[in-house]
């Protein structure tokens, strides 16, 4: 396929690019290290050959995330499903989704469109702030993802969303891929899910026509993902201590491996992601007369509400609403076994934080309101 030259920067490796980068990564220690540790009782040589005999992306993704996550789900989840009643599997999608895991959210989407039936998986919107180390970008790229670019200066930023919008269309129309990317910039620390008018902006600088005919052309699906458990609430609690005692505390690259190894690695109970409706027929019957700003507000509230509707509820979720509302109707969703079951939980998360001056009702209460939002949220949607 015949890419424009300015997306080599940002875009995943093509299949005739994968030989030379297979040999960067098998040569690399560091990868061999990381791959020893992923797979023990294999040999490293029989790995590097299944890998070489890996043609495409989707084959690579195949032959190594798709059954790797699957032994993953086996040991730290009871289950991870996805509903797509909504949409049509030959169709292609930008998915938008609120953002629980930095690495798990778009590889597991990835595993699942391959299950519900869909030919290809999705290309993944990634922040560079996680490609620090060399063979990192070579991987994601590998693996059908496409680069964010963050660390830039005011003027190069607008060029840069520019050409990420540019290379979105691109990816949509000519190369027939889906798109993953999250409704905002990192994770919301305490699941109050909101999608940023600045991500809707972004994707209405690439193709033609009005506003609403650009964000059509991308063909928007509102993802719920929903984990019953959050290996990485001790760490998001532990930030909000940091900064409510520090506001200058900045996060550094070794607490974003920090989370992505605990999120990757860390229980996740029960998991399930549900497609809502693409965003195409309601697109149609707005008012395309109001003010820009107005109207990317909107169409973010919409997102909103779609993704709010469609949360899987568990009893964590209404346990959490109960102590800090003090709603007891709630207690007709879960058992007592269950109530005893998540408090040990969070003492035992809480446990996990090590800090000084550590303020375990604060932490406490940032814990259940990451569980509570979700069910706040649904109530509204509804």
């Amino acid at each position: 396929m015949n890419i424009p030259s300015e997306f080599d920067r940002i875009r995943p490796f093509e299949p005739e690019e994968l030989p030379e980068v297979y040999d960067r990564l098998l040569a690399d220690a560091q990868f061999r290290q990381v791959v020893a540790y992923l797979y023990p009782d294999v040999p490293f040589e029989a790995l590097a050959q299944k890998m070489r005999a890996c043609k495409t992306n989707l084959e690579f993704q195949k032959a190594f995330p798709y059954h790797f996550l699957g032994r993953l789900l086996e040991q730290a989840s009871t289950g991870c499903d996805m509903d797509v009643s909504a949409v049509d599997v030959n169709g292609r999608y930008t998915f938008v989704s609120n953002h629980r895991d930095i690495v798990l959210d778009s590889a597991l989407l990835d595993r699942l469109l391959i299950d519900c039936g869909f030919t290809t998986t999705c290309e993944i919107a990634i922040g560079d702030n996680l490609l620090s180390l060399p063979w990192v970008k070579d991987l994601v790229r590998v693996n059908k993802s496409f680069i964010v670019e963050r660390s830039l200066h005011a003027g190069e930023m607008l060029r840069a969303s520019k050409r990420m919008a540019d290379y979105m269309h691109f990816a949509i129309r000519e190369k027939q891929e889906n798109i993953w990317i999250a409704q905002r910039e990192g994770r919301a620390k305490d699941s109050d899910d909101r999608t940023q008018p600045a991500i809707l902006k972004m994707m209405a600088m690439g193709g033609e026509g009005t506003v609403v005919e650009r964000l059509s052309q991308l063909h928007i699906v509102p993802l719920c993902i929903s984990y019953e458990y959050d290996p990485c609430d001790y760490l998001k609690a532990r930030e909000f201590q940091l900064k409510r005692d520090n506001p200058e505390w900045k996060k550094s690259a070794q607490d974003d491996i920090e989370s992505m190894r605990t999120g990757i690695m860390g229980y996740k109970g029960r998991i399930h992601y549900h497609c809502a409706p693409c965003l195409d027929a309601w697109l149609a019957e707005i008012d395309t007369a109001m003010p820009r700003n107005k109207l990317f507000d909107l169409i973010a509230a919409h997102l909103d509400r779609e993704i709010h509707r469609l949360y899987r509820l568990y009893p964590c979720n209404y346990i959490a609403a109960r102590l800090l509302d003090g709603d007891e109707a709630l207690k007709a969703h879960y058992t007592d076994a269950d109530e005893q079951r998540f408090l040990a939980y969070i003492e035992q998360q809480i446990g996990k934080i090590h800090l000084e001056g550590k303020d375990p009702a604060y932490l406490r209460e940032r814990m259940l309101t990451m569980y509570a939002n979700p069910y706040r949220n649904w109530v509204k949607a509804q």
